[in-house]
């Protein structure tokens, strides 16, 4: 090779070395003309990538899950905090329940709870429960404001029992059953020494009750006999005439006496016309209390009182006795005030025979409580 050929080559050589070196960066950057990656490498590479994704998805479950706890304290309306108080937690979904117990100070307090919707239900003996509702964040310390509890309101059952007219009617009905020997009426009498005030309505229906019994007309009959056997009122004559006219008389005096002692009077000066047995005490005592039913008796108020119903019905019924009877009977005023005393007397001794004789002959009266006579 000669000089001038060895020249040409090296001039070349050093003339390419840039040209060579441009077409190799040139390939360099553009990537899908370089060479690729082994398979090794690009595997180790996606599970990376994958990994680090996973990663973060769970990192971010992770802080949306996180849990929290809730905590409060139980009072009552004083402010006194209650101990041992019951607290039920309900979460929303969950059948599960959680409960916890307050602590001498009352504090009470759930931990590791899942985030969401909740409801406490706190209850003590002798309280009234009480229900608090909220909703938990992730990772929060819930404190409830106080719970308080209180006295629960104390419902009274008021039973209403019949009224006072109510109740009268049902004792007048029992009296309206009480015979002497299951014959004889014996309707002016109460056996309930607490008995409801009588309305008028109730003293005139036992007014006409007592006069229009089919045994107070046997009565009536079995006495105007009597009176025409003995030849009293002996202007009336006799035979059917003059027991007619005794039987009128008789029974308009006792018509007359017991609708103005019984029920028109007790109605004006709101007495009752009822003997009211008495039954405890020495003997004495209630002969006295019974001898004394004639001038005495209970207003509708319940308080003891003269018994002016029964004083002006007797002189009423001695007065009208005295416009129909025969006129040499009369025997001028002194008749109406000794017919009156007459009826006194015989309202006395009835009240004699009403507490000691006739309770033992009426099989049908009332029977007292255990407590009473």
């Amino acid at each position: 090779m000669t000089v001038d050929s060895f020249g040409k080559k090296s001039s070349i050589l050093v003339l390419g070395k840039p040209f060579w070196l441009a077409l190799a960066v040139l390939l360099c950057s553009f990537p899908g003309w370089s060479q690729p990656a082994p398979l090794d490498q690009r595997a180790t590479s996606a599970l990376a990538d994958s990994q680090d994704t996973q990663a973060s998805a769970g990192g971010q479950q992770y802080t949306q899950q996180q849990t929290g706890s809730i905590s409060g304290k139980v009072i009552d309306q004083s402010g006194t905090d209650i101990a041992g108080a019951v607290v039920t937690l309900r979460r929303e979904g969950q059948s599960s329940e959680l409960e916890a117990t307050s602590n001498g100070d009352g504090l009470f307090a759930f931990t590791d709870v899942p985030p969401g919707p909740f409801q406490l239900a706190v209850s003590s003996e002798g309280l009234a429960s009480q229900e608090f509702s909220g909703t938990l964040q992730s990772a929060e310390p819930f404190v409830t404001p106080l719970i308080m509890l209180v006295i629960p309101t104390q419902v009274t059952e008021v039973v209403v029992g019949p009224t006072q007219e109510e109740l009268a009617d049902v004792q007048i009905k029992e009296q309206e059953k009480q015979r002497v020997l299951g014959i004889v009426p014996n309707f002016y009498v109460s056996y309930e020494p607490n008995a409801a005030p009588l309305s008028a309505k109730h003293k005139f229906e036992l007014a006409w009750k007592s006069a229009s019994d089919p045994v107070a007309f046997a009565g009536v009959g079995f006495m105007a006999g009597i009176d025409q056997a003995a030849d009293r009122w002996g202007a009336y004559g006799q035979g059917a005439e003059g027991y007619t006219k005794r039987y009128g008389a008789t029974y308009a005096n006792i018509f007359t006496s017991t609708f103005i002692g019984g029920a028109v009077m007790p109605s004006l000066l709101k007495q009752d016309p009822r003997y009211f047995y008495n039954g405890t005490g020495s003997k004495k005592s209630r002969i006295l209390y019974a001898l004394a039913s004639s001038v005495m008796c209970k207003g509708d108020n319940g308080r003891w009182q003269p018994n002016y119903s029964n004083v002006i019905g007797s002189f009423a019924g001695a007065g009208m006795q005295a416009l129909y009877l025969p006129a040499n009977d009369r025997r001028g005023s002194g008749f109406v005030v000794s017919s009156a005393l007459i009826r006194l007397g015989e309202t006395s001794l009835a009240g004699v025979l009403q507490e000691f004789v006739f309770p033992k002959l009426t099989p049908n009266r009332p029977r007292r409580s255990a407590s009473q006579p």
